[in-house]
């Protein structure tokens, strides 16, 4: 008998309200830290998708650049390089250089001016 109310004093000291308390705003501090820790978690996630994007870019550019250069190893590869970059021909071959007329840009930009552009040029 005097362990059933021993335990029935423990029963009440823990169903008390200061206990209670206690009891609430610890389970608040862990559900807090839970909470940071989730953010965290989902922060890292998203740092690791960049991270592996900008990974996955780097190795696509590093391929290119390697090709580059195994291309710059051939002949055909330094030509096309001269080409592109400098407009070089080979003897016999012609180059052709396109200029852009500016005054006819000119004139279309003066005529898409508006209502009041057409209302100008109307009386003119």
């Amino acid at each position: 008998m005097r362990n059933f109310n021993h335990n029935g004093r423990l029963e009440r000291a823990i169903r008390s309200k200061p206990v209670l308390i206690l009891l609430g705003i610890l389970i608040l501090i862990f559900s807090w830290s839970t909470l940071r820790f989730w953010n965290k978690m989902r922060e890292t996630a998203q740092n690791k998708e960049l991270v592996e994007s900008k990974v996955a870019e780097l190795e696509k550019q590093k391929e290119k650049l390697t090709n580059d250069i195994n291309s710059l190893k051939t002949s055909d590869g330094k030509e096309k390089v001269f080409r592109d970059s400098f407009g070089l021909a080979k003897d016999g071959e012609e180059v052709i250089v396109i200029v852009d007329d500016k005054n006819a840009q000119k004139a279309s930009e003066e005529d898409s001016k508006g209502f009041f552009s057409f209302l100008k040029n109307w009386f003119k």
